[in-house]
């Protein structure tokens, strides 16, 4: 791969110097310039044209279903080139060397370069650049995984719902496809959008735990797809809002969550709560198609992308799951499975087996196909390179089989990203702006009644306009909070003046916790620790005592009226802490709430205060409403409160 990156540049390089030349020859004949520039856009096409012929990649996805979108031209903020990245594919490429291939020069945003349209800060010449990128990239996981053949069973047929980019004969799949290209097009020439999210919700999985933090797929992703955005002069973020078990959650109330845990403007949604899942198939696919629906009420209508780290299901389970994955093919919906790609590459897993040799067992180092992890190559200290070999720390995926899933991720969106830079350029050809057909800022949210007939989900919570709201006090958490905690002297505080001292309370940990014993021994005298330290850490707003008093929660607007409040921490939390807790009082709007009429919902540790609106209130569904919890006298152990979900 190194070769192959020395090759590239010497070839640039080589470009360079016949571009010199002909700018000389331009100088001795001023008449000829024009002329000269156009030969020059046409070998640069050329040659792009000869690197899609090589890939396969030459034809057209159809985008008929796209309504076209107003010009953005007006839009005066410039997309900056992010900084180079550091690693290409694992690979480091020199800042030393006078032009880096994934960094575009100021000069790439000149209207020149347009080929005589004004597109835009994304350019014809910015296109052609991230397409070398994303073309060079493509080559190198190739070339990783012994060949295109071999590397498109593993990271293409490992889905619910296989990745087939050109001459699909299937309707869900062209939809599957379009839906995925559609969104990167969008991230490409939307003016003000300069960085390209991927957020995840899920379990200790994601988190990455028993692992450095560096070593999760999320950070691994980055640092793989990461340089391709770079050549579009935007900049791949990954949010990792997984966690682990000890808080209580689950993939039942987290789902509620999704428009807080990660931002509301993500790309795509990742979701890895699958191994949570096991025992009820039922409530598995209501949540799953809440969250697929609840993500079309999101700004950038993210398609959701599900991990896990097992093998594909089969029998009924396969049937409802590929069901539900055609059913929401339009939105993008799609399940990757680790251990099935494994599987397909073609190595001989059971033949080992039956030799006592177990490669997904705990620590166990090479999955096969590779030893250690790319960027372990480099590392110079041997029990931080054994480290890095390692597939399955236990149910957790070690760094090796995190690379695995970066690079299933990376090479699918960087096959979408080819299909979407040709539907761009074929536009640029024939002077259309492509920001009218896809700037993301004129796309507009349909109505709930768009959606299919869900499935499984209550209609009474996914047949809805908004996304559910989520006050969430345990970390990480990067999008934006539902409900708010009021000023206790604001003028609307229906408690004001009295006692209001709750207080935000985070679970003791240090730099240590959830990584593991190996690791640890590695790291604790080395300077670069910090990259060891996950995110996630369990959280909630306390009282003690009586004299805490009250806190008073304003609620945003609801479409429903659904109130809940989880506790922390543990997995059984709300029937103690709130069900059944005399030395509590809830709420709403100045009445107190009967605590009869609560169920625990949607998880053991949260409660249900409210269905829906009272049927007083039916009529004012958008009013603001206030929620109030009071610690009373006698309270013996603290209430702390996680989550106050809203819909």
């Amino acid at each position: 791969v190194e070769k192959m990156i020395e090759k590239d540049l010497a070839k640039e390089e080589e470009e360079k110097k016949e571009q010199l030349a002909r700018n000389r020859e331009e100088d001795d004949d001023d008449d000829d310039d024009d002329d000269d520039d156009g030969e020059g856009v046409a070998l640069e096409d050329e040659e792009a044209s000869e690197d899609d012929d090589e890939e396969g990649e030459d034809e057209e996805v159809s985008n008929d279903d796209e309504e076209e979108e107003t010009d953005q031209s007006t839009a005066s903020k410039n997309k900056q080139p992010s900084a180079a990245s550091k690693e290409v594919g694992a690979v480091k490429v020199n800042d030393s060397n006078s032009k880096n291939l994934y960094k575009p020069t100021k000069t790439n945003n000149a209207s020149a370069n347009n080929n005589g349209g004004d597109f835009g800060t994304f350019t014809l010449r910015r296109l052609q650049e991230t397409r070398k990128a994303t073309q060079t990239l493509i080559q190198q996981l190739e070339q990783y995984y012994n060949g295109k053949p071999q590397a498109t069973r593993m990271m293409f047929d490992s889905w619910l719902k296989p990745w087939k980019f050109q001459n699909s004969n299937s309707r869900s799949s062209r939809d599957r496809n379009d839906k995925l290209i559609d969104t990167i097009a969008r991230a490409l020439v939307t003016e003000d959008q300069e960085e390209f999210i991927i957020g995840t919700i899920g379990s200790s999985v994601a988190a990455g735990h028993d692992n450095c933090h560096y070593d999760s797929y999320e950070n691994q992703l980055e640092r793989t797809f990461g340089p391709v955005w770079n050549a579009a002069g935007m900049k791949l973020v990954t949010q990792n809002a997984g966690e682990g078990g000890g808080c209580g959650d689950d993939y039942r109330n987290q789902a509620y969550c999704i428009a807080q845990n990660v931002s509301p403007n993500v790309d795509i949604a990742h979701y890895t709560w699958t191994y949570f899942e096991e025992g009820d198939r039922v409530e598995k696919y209501k949540i799953r198609e809440s969250l697929v629906r609840w993500t079309q009420r999101m700004e950038r209508q993210p398609p959701v992308h599900v991990l896990n780290v097992l093998w594909a299901p089969t029998g009924n389970d396969l049937r409802v799951e590929q069901e539900l994955a055609d059913h929401y093919a339009k939105y993008g919906y799609n399940a990757f499975y680790m251990r099935t790609g494994h599987t397909l590459g073609g190595y001989d897993y059971e033949a080992d087996k039956k030799n006592g040799i177990d490669h997904y067992a705990a620590g166990f180092q090479g999955d096969g196909y590779h030893n250690v992890t790319r960027y372990g190559l480099k590392e110079e200290n041997s029990n931080r390179r054994d480290s890095l070999g390692v597939v399955m720390r236990n149910w957790h995926p070690g760094p090796l089989g995190f690379e695995f899933v970066s690079d299933t991720f990376s090479y699918v969106y960087s096959k979408a990203m080819i299909e979407a830079l040709d539907l761009i350029e074929a536009q640029m050809a024939t002077g259309k702006d492509p920001r009218q057909t896809w700037s993301s800022s004129q796309r507009t949210i349909s109505p709930k009644e768009s959606l299919p007939e869900p499935k499984h989900c209550d209609p009474a919570y996914c047949v809805v306009d908004k996304v559910p709201g989520c006050l969430n006090f345990e970390k990480p958490t990067f999008g934006l909070q539902g409900a708010e905690v009021e000023d206790a002297e604001g003028s609307l505080n229906p408690h004001k003046g009295e006692v209001q001292d709750w207080k935000v309370w985070y679970e003791n940990i240090d730099i240590w916790h959830m990584v593991g014993k190996q690791d640890k021994a590695i790291f604790q005298k080395r300077d670069d620790k910090e990259i060891c330290r996950h995110l996630d850490q369990c959280g909630g707003l306390s009282a003690t005592s009586s004299e805490d008093g009250t806190v008073v929660f304003r609620l945003p607007e609801m479409e429903v009226g659904l109130v809940v409040i989880c506790g922390c921490c543990g997995k059984d939390v709300a029937r103690t802490m709130f069900l059944q807790n005399e030395f509590l009082e809830i709420s709403y709007n100045g009445i107190v709430l009967d605590k009869s009429k609560w169920d625990i919902f949607p998880n053991a540790k949260c409660v249900r205060l409210q269905e829906k609106f009272p049927t007083e209130l039916a009529g004012q569904a958008y009013l603001h409403s206030y929620l109030s919890v009071k610690a009373l006298d006698g309270l013996k152990a603290p209430v702390r409160i996680s989550h106050v979900i809203t819909l």
